[in-house]
């Protein structure tokens, strides 16, 4: 994972509520266990036609849609199963960010997990930023990790939650497993001053 401090980019909106895992990326392309390549069926139900050909009308093929790292999602977005495969297909895509109202629980754990950042909003901010994406499709944001913020381009600054954990994994860019290892020793010097218990049978 790549330590997340501060991002820059423009959106991209997808704004329907509601949005499921198997919406995100289809069951077929779930046999795959590596990561590399799920970007490219990204919405794959939504994104192409029963040929395979790329719809110019939907979101991911408008040309705006190149280099954006933040997606702009609808409310309760990443609901449905729990398939990890969902973050990784928006990370291989390039997204970094994903910014809605609300999240299903275990996508936005698993996003945590991955080093995707989902940013929670008021719906007041959620609409300002729909306005700004369709009005002005180029117009950067950035995304403050360490100050929980997002700058938008009026210079209003809104705050987000993170829980501590999740945040120090993302600005230190290592998982769980990567944040136990770096314990080893304090670790270490616990068990020190602990002698080991023997366990008597009998």
């Amino acid at each position: 994972m790549q330590p997340f401090t501060t991002l820059s980019s423009h959106m991209i909106a997808i704004s329907t509520e509601n949005i499921d895992t198997d919406q995100i990326i289809p069951a077929r392309f779930l046999k795959t266990i590596t990561k590399s390549g799920l970007g490219a069926n990204l919405f794959a139900d939504w994104r192409y036609d029963g040929a395979g050909r790329p719809k110019s009308e939907f979101e991911l093929n408008r040309p705006e849609a190149q280099g954006a790292k933040i997606l702009l999602a609808g409310d309760n977005f990443g609901c449905g199963s729990s398939r990890e495969h969902a973050p990784w297909a928006l990370m291989d895509f390039g997204f970094v960010a994903i910014i809605s109202t609300s999240f299903a629980d275990i996508f936005r754990n698993n996003s945590l997990k991955n080093g995707l950042l989902p940013v929670e909003v008021d719906q007041e901010t959620h609409q300002q930023l729909i306005s700004l994406v369709a009005e002005e499709p180029g117009t950067e944001i950035s995304i403050d990790l360490a100050s929980q913020q997002l700058l938008l381009p009026d210079g209003r600054t809104v705050s987000f939650p993170i829980d501590t954990f999740s945040k120090e994994c993302l600005l230190d860019g290592v998982d769980q497993l990567g944040y136990l290892m770096k314990q080893e020793n304090a670790v270490a010097a616990f068990e020190g001053q602990h002698p080991a218990r023997v366990n008597t049978v009998g």
